[in-house]
């Protein structure tokens, strides 16, 4: 076992490190005068940097939220690693050779963050040596389907695993890993025949960090014989952290700061596509949504402290589409660069794009894109019949909160305007609807201000306290009980939070796919969706918690342990009653749109007509099912 590394050693590989290029992979620095670089602090979410670097001395420090230190600590602080393991990451970087005083000369054998990331290079590399073997056969195939050649699958780092039980796991554990190592960075799992490999028979991404090294691994199912997922990610580990990882942020950093714009696509072979066709600033959540955590990470790359960078989000026009858009949008204000979104023709994503019609085709979707707020207006004004009177001022009222939310003046009037006209509503009355809107939302603020002063919770519901003592930017807005289908809303919240096991998990899986009007509960809503295969094992609350955004967290805290208003020894009937309440009026919803497309439909399209009238059976049957039980 290794010794103490000398003190000699570790002055020297500091003094041979420039602290400036070790924070640079994390942080956008720019010159803030002779010798000084300055960023967005990398430990406290804030607007404008006051994290400072000066390499000179080899030392940083945030006049924000007071954290400093020199490189060593940067490292031990931002990435939970040890000193030792610091000193010989740096030591590494260089190529310097340490020296252990009392041991073996060797470098240190328990660091854990340490051995899981070599455990994952070691992974990376059989992987990709497995790429050319004949049994890699179908996922060449797949990839060459895609537009993607050897040269790209290497640039990549793309792999395969191999199907076999535990020929990954053996010729790891030959590379001197032991399986306690292996089982904690996810390579392989527990069965009842015991250890074997996570991924088999898969396509293989690498997952790397802002330093490029490997911390994990996205596989694409290939083989019909294969039931799990469509796409197997490496679980949480100790460096890998789903909700703070971007896939290929590694080799869009330089660009990203460089252009001061980032592209979000949604998945791999996206990311992919967008950097061949020289849209080098592409990156992709891995396995979960864009969320809070997605968005402290880009704005330290890009140094997002003013209103000229972009955020451009490229989302698939169906359902799940519009859901990402609508949860983007929702933490769209903590950038302060403009936010866009990009549809490809025919709605096809950047990949399917590319292989249609070119890399220049992926070029111009991305240089059409629209400003987020003209999409999200769209999508709303897109769900109502505007040839009603009814409709376009369901569709101005809908619009206008949207709006309500732009910052700048001038834009949210131009806003107005383009509300009226898409929607086909009176421009003085939009302009009222807006003003109407925002006055709501500030109301709401303050009233949870007050809230916050005077309750309990001292956290308060307008967000969670930073460490420079300042509230976190997100908005949690509050249920008008007034409104039934937000009362609806909150008490399925509450049970589907308090009673799991009563209302099901086949019944909570059709309640989470109900729209809810009230942001807050469709964001609470989603992150219940995200864990509801366990939502019957222990911890249940605890799993939602770490889903939802910073800021959300007291709400759900108060769903969690809000009074039921059940009667005693009745408890199951009422969960069951109220998440079918909730389904029944979504139903009923379906229902009313279907009817009204039917009185549309002109008498000679039979088929079309034949299709609705089939739809609507089917939402009376389920209606009739549920009022059954």
């Amino acid at each position: 076992m290794a010794g103490r590394i000398r003190q000699s050693d570790i002055e020297e590989v500091k003094a041979r490190t420039n602290i400036a290029d070790i924070v640079g992979d994390y942080v956008s620095l720019k010159s803030a005068g002779v010798g000084s670089l300055k960023g967005l602090c990398p430990f406290h979410d804030e607007k404008s940097p006051s994290f400072t670097v000066r390499s000179a001395v080899g030392r940083y420090h945030c006049f924000g939220c007071g954290e400093g230190g020199d490189v060593y600590e940067f490292l031990q602080k931002l990435d939970h690693v040890s000193f030792t393991e610091a000193v010989e990451r740096l030591a590494a970087r260089i190529g310097y050779q340490l020296r252990y005083e009392d041991g073996t000369g060797g470098p240190s054998e328990h660091g854990n963050r340490a051995r899981i990331l070599a455990a994952n290079g070691a992974a990376e590399e059989f992987f990709r040596s497995k790429l050319g073997s004949p049994e890699a056969k179908i996922g060449r195939r797949f990839l060459g389907e895609r537009g993607f050649d050897a040269i790209a699958a290497g640039r990549f780092g793309v792999g395969f695993a191999p199907k076999s039980w535990d020929e990954l796991t053996k010729h790891l554990r030959a590379k001197g890993f032991s399986t306690e190592e292996l089982t904690t960075a996810g390579l392989v799992s527990q069965g009842d025949r015991g250890v074997y490999d996570r991924f088999r028979g898969r396509l293989i991404w690498p997952i790397r960090d802002v330093t490029g090294q490997t911390i994990g691994f996205g596989a694409r199912r290939l083989l019909d014989d294969d039931k799990g997922p469509k796409y197997l990610n490496t679980p949480e580990t100790p460096v890998y952290k789903k909700a703070q990882v971007l896939y290929g942020l590694d080799l869009a950093k330089r660009d990203v700061s460089k252009l001061d714009q980032v592209v979000v696509v949604e998945g791999y072979t996206d990311v992919m596509a967008c950097h061949l066709a020289g849209i080098t600033t592409a990156v992709a959540t891995c396995g979960t949504a864009f969320g809070v955590d997605h968005i402290k990470v880009i704005r330290r790359i890009m140094g997002d402290d003013n209103s000229t960078g972009s955020v451009i989000f490229t989302f698939d026009p169906d359902a799940a589409g519009q859901k990402a858009a609508t949860r983007a949008f929702g933490e769209e204000q903590r950038f302060s660069a403009q936010t866009y979104v990009a549809v490809g023709p025919d709605g096809l994503d950047p990949c399917d794009l590319r292989l249609a019609k070119g890399d220049d085709a992926v070029r111009r979707m991305i240089d059409a894109k629209k400003p987020m707020f003209e999409f999200m207006i769209r999508q709303v004004v897109d769900k109502y019949d505007l040839d009603t009177v009814e409709g376009r001022t369901a569709a101005m009222r809908g619009g206008a909160p949207i709006v309500a939310t732009i910052r700048d003046p001038a834009s949210q009037n131009g806003y107005a305007r383009e509300l009226a006209r898409l929607s086909g509503a009176d421009l003085q009355d939009t302009l009222r609807a807006v003003q109407a809107a925002r006055r709501s939302e500030q109301g709401a603020g303050q009233r949870a201000g007050q809230r916050q002063g005077a309750g309990a919770d001292q956290r308060g519901q307008q967000g969670e306290q930073g460490q420079d003592g300042t509230a976190s930017t997100a908005v949690v807005q509050q249920a008008d009980l007034r409104d039934p289908t937000q009362r609806t809303e909150r008490e399925s919240l509450m049970v589907l939070l308090q009673l799991p096991a009563e209302v099901g998990q086949e019944r909570a899986a059709r309640a989470v796919q109900v729209p809810f009007v009230n942001p807050t509960h469709a964001v609470i809503k989603d992150a219940i969706a995200s864990q509801l295969t366990t939502m019957t094992d222990p911890g249940w609350v605890d799993r939602v918690l770490a889903e939802v955004p910073q800021g959300y967290g007291p709400t759900v805290n108060a769903l969690a342990v809000g009074a039921l208003p059940q009667a005693a020894g009745d408890v199951s009937r009422y969960a069951r009653s109220i998440v079918d309440g909730l389904i029944d009026r979504d139903l009923l919803r379906e229902k009313a749109e279907l009817t009204n497309r039917l009185a549309r439909t002109d008498q000679q399209e039979t088929e079309l007509r034949r299709s609705l009238q089939v739809a609507m059976a089917s939402i009376d049957a389920e209606r009739m099912r549920l009022r059954g039980e």
